[in-house]
């Protein structure tokens, strides 16, 4: 494989990694900005812009960007977290080169036809309906508000009804003038290309982007926490996250980490899946996780439970939550570090994986990261390392905790178990 990275003028970012006997060609263009770059008045415009850029372009309409990739054999998408937007591509490595002029032409020059952003306003409505109607999803929601109230990385990113509603075609603009700047845009690309032929390309479609002038500062994250509890009597299961302040992805300790939650509750054989759902029968879906912002970290816990077991359920997560004060046996400490070895490896089996990977390592850490490095990473965290992180992390701290389902007349007794944990 060959990696290969060059800097416009303009400060835009263009790399690519050339994959032997690739069939396809993966493509992303990420924009360093999500969520938590706007203001309360933006709220919901990064996913509301991400739409409207398969609306179509000031040469092409939106049926005709489908039917372009259709016709490419091609798989098109985007997302937008709390502090990235990525559009991406992945076609027959024939019209790698077509592709990739499309989908830079999607994010360069969008037309945010008025009658389209009508229309997808109410496709983003239905959006939050959808997620409103499940409760794995809202229970996320709340978790996020509590643990950063009050802050932009605390607010859905889908935006709200009425935010939605007061987005025009003009606040698009400006938000894209303001954010989409050549600073903050990388173009990667995977499989079988042409790092010369991806220069080329992305230079014509973005040479228009000036010099980024300055960015607005990002508004430092602050994690705050607490315990919230919300009925909806109409669940039949009790969903229950439990929360502790961690790093941002650039820490020393965040692959750690990310050994410690694998181990807690990243496969079957973790510690929370044998004794909360094995063991106890006090949860059909139980897992832990480990998430990394700029500036801000959380090691969470997720579990769905009968409402007689909530109280039971938080005493026996704080119990495991407890036993991971022990450094683990070498075999326990092996499984947790294959899980995320075999991730990590089976990615670069994935062309759009590569594509993905090189454009966030270029966000987040400047510089794209190898898998050897991280492999090697994960082989230098030892079993003491686990203990240590528990007693940081876990020990001794108040966690927040984030209930949501028929908890009506438990809120009081739940909190008071909670702190009491």
């Amino acid at each position: 494989m060959t990696y290969r990275i060059d800097v416009l003028e303009n400060g835009m970012r263009v790399a690519s990694e050339s994959v032997p006997h690739a069939h396809s060609a993966s493509f992303a263009v990420a924009v360093n900005v999500g969520a938590r770059h706007e203001t309360e008045d933006e709220h919901g415009i990064s996913h509301l812009i991400e739409h409207m850029a398969f609306k179509g372009t000031s040469r092409l309409n939106a049926k005709q960007i489908a039917e372009a990739f259709d016709m490419m054999g091609g798989d098109i998408n985007a997302y937008t977290s709390h502090e990235h937007t990525v559009y991406y591509a992945k076609v027959l490595k024939e019209y790698a080169d077509d592709a990739l002029a499309l989908l830079c032409e999607i994010v360069a020059d969008p037309a945010l036809d008025e009658e389209e952003l009508t229309r997808e306003r109410e496709v983003i409505l239905q959006e939050i309906a959808m997620h409103a109607d499940t409760p794995d999803s809202v229970v996320f929601d709340i978790f996020q508000e509590s643990i950063f109230d009050g802050q932009p990385l605390g607010r859905s990113i889908l935006g709200t009804k009425e935010s939605v509603h007061s987005h025009t075609r003009e606040k698009l603009q400006h938000y894209i003038r303001k954010h989409y700047q050549a600073s903050r845009l990388v173009v990667t690309a995977a499989g079988a290309v042409d790092h010369a032929r991806v220069l080329r390309i992305t230079e014509a479609a973005f040479a228009g982007l000036p010099l980024s002038e300055t960015l607005t500062p990002l508004t430092s994250a602050h994690y705050v926490g607490g315990t919230r509890v919300e009925a909806k009597p109409s669940l039949e299961q009790v969903q229950l996250l439990m929360g502790f302040d961690a790093v941002p992805s650039h820490h020393a300790d965040y692959m750690a980490l990310q050994v410690f939650t694998t181990m807690l509750g990243g496969g079957m054989s973790s510690r929370l899946f044998q004794e909360i759902r094995e063991k106890r029968g006090l949860a059909y879906s139980v897992s832990s996780f480990m998430t990394g912002y700029q500036d801000a970290g959380i090691l969470g816990i997720y579990a769905g439970c009968a409402r007689e077991q909530v109280e039971q359920l938080i005493g026996a997560l704080h119990e495991v939550l407890a036993s991971m004060l022990t450094p683990p046996a070498d075999d326990e400490m092996l499984r947790a570090k294959n899980q995320l070895k075999a991730a990590i490896v089976m990615s670069r089996e994935s062309t759009s994986s590569i594509a993905e990977w090189m454009a966030r390592h270029l966000h987040v850490y400047g510089r794209y990261r190898a898998a050897d490095e991280l492999l090697a990473e994960i082989d230098a965290v030892t079993p003491a390392r686990m203990g240590e992180l528990a007693a940081r992390y876990v020990q001794g701290k108040t966690p927040t905790l984030s209930v949501y389902g028929p908890v009506k007349g438990l809120e009081s007794r739940v909190k008071a178990h909670a702190h009491a944990a």
